[in-house]
């Protein structure tokens, strides 16, 4: 049976699990990591693809080697469009920052690539994930190996960045957690198709017919949404019909059109925010999706991960180095801080921009109004920035964020 000591386990070993032990690895602090899927299954998992100007600086560090600056692109703003009417947000111009497509598939890959170049253990495929002992100094995760061995770990501390379906949220006790959760009343339809970018920014579009998302992948593969009833059969929806009503939700007098390809991929996705607090219990941790999940219209769900571990890190850190116990006692307020801000800003864009079968005319007037009166606003589109590149990693409470003529040019540069 293995049986390993370390400083940090980490029970999933996405870009969230793989980050804070890059971070740790980097400050001299050992980690096991474990997760149930196998590597393929990661590396090929389609998800979020928007970074904030914040997640990017933490891929472009050093010893990562991540592809980001070369093979992401820069987005510098994103085109919320009206029933054909376009009202493109330029944010370095609003905020000094700007955004990076670069799919989180990828990003696992350079994560995992730079975890392997440390030698230190991470057993992908594992099953039957436990831990326990998390009230005391010596916490363990227990687990059965891709080979059949029973693996164990001891550590000071555990971190489960496990997802919303893993074994550590459950670990906190009933008594003291608190779940709070909102189910909205659509899904989005959405498929990979193999096509060039229909614009040079994400589309975000509201019409009489619903929301609409034309996203992006890379050069020859596209991502793209419409709103939808939860109970949505893809097999009802042919290839035609999926451009059809997409199109439908962008035109405009404008004469733009989509450019269109062999659909790959089709599925229904469920709309739903979720946050659990406490995000520690003991000698547990929480971070990313095992403590919080937002609807994808704000583009926060991986970067809420990556603000986590920035908060967790420096904390862990402090904690082996300077035997600073109490720098991690502050570790679930600080994060759930920024979490409720991004449940706002992803709650808010959701009804700005989504027709919900359950409003009346009223609310549906008003929420149009809501976003007009931003877009027309200049501080309304500022806010919008804002929220959409991310919030300052200082506090707003001790340092204001400079006017934009003073960041620009802070975001990392895309190299040659």
């Amino acid at each position: 049976m293995p049986e390993l000591q370390t400083d940090v386990a980490i029970v999933g070993a996405g870009p969230a699990g793989l980050m804070l032990a890059h971070l740790l690895h980097n400050a001299g602090i050992d980690s096991v990591v474990v997760d149930n899927r196998s590597h393929d299954d990661i590396a090929h998992t389609h998800r979020a693809g928007i970074l904030e100007a914040a997640s990017v600086r933490m891929l472009a560090a050093d010893g990562i080697d991540s592809r980001v600056l070369s093979e992401g692109h820069r987005h510098d703003g994103i085109d919320i469009r009206i029933d054909g009417i376009s009202h493109p947000l330029d944010f370095p111009t609003l905020v000094g920052e700007s955004v990076w497509l670069y799919p989180q598939n990828e990003i696992f890959v350079d994560l995992a690539a730079a975890r392997a170049r440390t030698s230190r253990p991470t057993f992908f495929s594992v099953a039957d994930t436990r831990l326990g002992d998390i009230d005391t100094a010596h916490p363990w995760v227990r687990a059965t190996t891709a080979g059949g061995e029973d693996l164990h770990v001891g550590a000071r501390y555990v971190v489960g960045a496990d997802g919303s379906r893993g074994p550590c949220r459950g670990m906190i006790p009933a008594e003291t957690r608190q779940k709070f959760f909102h189910e909205y009343p659509f899904a989005w339809f959405g498929i990979l198709c193999e096509a060039p970018p229909s614009h040079e920014v994400l589309i975000y579009s509201r019409s009489e017919r619903g929301f609409a998302l034309i996203s992006q992948r890379s050069d020859t593969v596209q991502r793209m949404y419409f709103q939808t009833p939860p109970d949505t059969d893809v097999a009802d929806w042919s290839d035609d019909r999926i451009w059809a009503e997409l199109q439908a939700r962008v035109a405009g007098p404008d004469g733009f059109e989509l450019r269109t390809g062999p659909i790959i991929d089709k599925t229904v996705l469920p709309f739903r925010s979720a946050v659990h607090e406490p995000m520690q219990h003991g000698s547990l941790f929480l971070a990313g999706d095992s403590a919080h999940t937002v609807p994808p219209t704000g583009a926060k769900g991986l970067n809420l991960a990556f603000a986590d571990v920035s908060v967790l890190a420096p904390a862990l850190i402090a904690a082996f180095r300077d035997s600073d116990a109490e720098a991690l006692a502050g570790y679930s307020r600080t994060a759930a801080a920024r979490v409720w801000k991004a449940q706002n800003f992803s709650y808010q864009m959701t009804r700005m921009l989504h027709s919900d079968p359950g409003q009346d005319a009223f609310e549906a007037r008003r929420s149009l109004g809501e976003l007009t009166s931003m877009l027309e606003s200049v501080h309304g589109r500022r806010y919008l920035a804002e929220c959409y590149t991310g919030w300052p990693e200082t506090s707003p409470s001790t340092t204001d964020r400079p006017a934009p003529e003073q960041t620009a040019g802070r975001s990392p540069e895309r190299k040659a």
